[in-house]
């Protein structure tokens, strides 16, 4: 692909994105009364199975994000994108003909399983841009991300309320199939197939990738960063019911959520091209920092308005990170193992959002929903020091060596 083309790529990925991420979140609002309707009536039944049947996503994605990524290598990041797409579009529309619980229990996993359009996406921009201008083009792809993740549940909520939960599911499988064949008949890709000379297998694939300094760090810092925003969020509802009593809670809990991402969205070419200039380890580290100083004094709030301030800060600060991360992965993996490379990344990525809700809903349990943004906080602070020591040293030394070898 010639290098001229990137933008057109980027455009049309972004698009894409919005649209898949806004059909993949359409269904949160109402899956607990999906399963109501499946059969599950008891209360206790119904946040059991809502919490299994969420997280068995991010299970079945986080085994098998690995293979996608070595398969991307082999034949391609477009094939995975049409994998995931078409895969996904299948699925979701199997999804509004669940018989039950276990039914819809399996059709999860199996969306987990195929599903990586976001990252794959993400993985073929980052190899077919110009290297000096990663960050604004995984920034706009964040943005568009984050876009369609504001949209999807309030479109979802809304279109529920209209035509039912089933037609919910072939709306979002008709979304997915559209994106797909989008992808597929205008985004370009110049894939080039390098025989292996040694076979390889996931551990000795991680063991070669994690050898390249900062890369396991990165990988690290991506976990704890899920960790922490993840783990709020189903929780952030009963925190909004205890700053506003008696008001709509489902409409105010929504605005908080929104008005991070809103920040996001806003922030994120415009720091991607920043770190594009001044280096994504630098970015990267400044993000950190703030995210951590805005997100202690959301324990302490007492009104809603309050939270919506901050929360709205937080979503700036998070509009240089992720870009930022993947910027970094980008630039460090070993050549030919670049979606490999990202496949691990994604894997440390699902694997935070799926034990984050968990940790925050026992921690909440025991020390009150305040104790998740300091803990929450302290996690960041976690990772500003695993930047700053090892993160910016080895890019230092990079800098230094490839400055030594001109």
């Amino acid at each position: 692909m010639h290098r001229t083309h990137w933008k057109r790529n980027l455009y049309i990925l972004m698009v894409c994105q919005f649209f898949v991420m806004a059909a993949m979140t359409m269904i949160i609002p109402f899956l607990p009364l999906y399963l109501q309707e499946l059969g599950v009536t008891d209360p206790q039944s119904v946040s059991m199975w809502a919490g299994i049947i969420f997280g068995i996503n991010f299970l079945s994605a986080f085994l098998f994000s690995p293979l996608w990524g070595r398969m991307a290598d082999q034949h391609g990041r477009k094939l995975m994108l049409l994998r995931s797409g078409f895969g996904m579009a299948i699925v979701l529309t199997l999804t509004g003909f669940a018989v039950g619980p276990w039914s819809l229990l399996f059709l999860r996993f199996l969306n987990g399983m195929i599903s990586g359009f976001i990252p794959a996406a993400i993985a073929l921009m980052s190899m077919s841009t110009p290297k000096n201008h990663v960050g604004y083009s995984l920034g706009m792809l964040q943005a568009g991300a984050v876009a369609g993740g504001i949209c999807g549940p309030l479109l979802g909520g809304m279109m529920a309320d209209l035509m039912g939960y089933r037609m919910i599911f072939y709306v979002t499988g008709l979304t997915i199939l559209v994106a797909a064949f989008v992808v597929l008949l205008f985004v370009k890709e110049n894939f080039e197939k390098k025989e292996e000379k040694v076979k390889t297998n996931t551990l000795k694939d991680f063991k070669k990738i994690t050898s390249t300094s900062p890369i396991l760090a990165l990988f690290i810092v991506f976990f704890i960063v899920q960790c922490a925003l993840i783990g709020v969020n189903p929780l952030l509802s009963l925190f909004v019911q205890e700053l506003s009593p008696g008001q709509n809670i489902a409409f105010y809990a929504g605005l908080a959520m929104s008005v991070m991402g809103f920040a996001n969205m806003s922030a994120s070419p415009f720091l991607g091209r920043l770190s594009d200039r001044k280096g994504h380890h630098i970015v990267l580290l400044s993000a950190l920092c703030f995210v951590s100083v805005i997100m202690l004094p959301q324990a302490f709030v007492q009104n809603y308005w309050q939270l919506i301030l901050f929360r709205f800060l937080l979503g700036l600060g998070l509009g240089g990170l992720l870009p930022s991360i993947n910027s970094l992965i980008r630039h460090l993996a070993p050549e030919g193992m670049e979606s490999r490379t990202f496949g691990f990344s994604n894997s440390f990525m699902y694997l935070g959002t799926m034990i984050g809700p968990i940790v925050g809903g026992w921690l909440a349990s025991v020390a009150g929903i305040r104790s998740l943004f300091i803990a929450s906080a302290l996690l960041l602070f976690v990772n500003v020091f695993i930047v700053w020591f090892r993160v910016v040293p080895a890019m230092k030394r990079r800098a230094v060596k490839k400055g030594a070898v001109s």
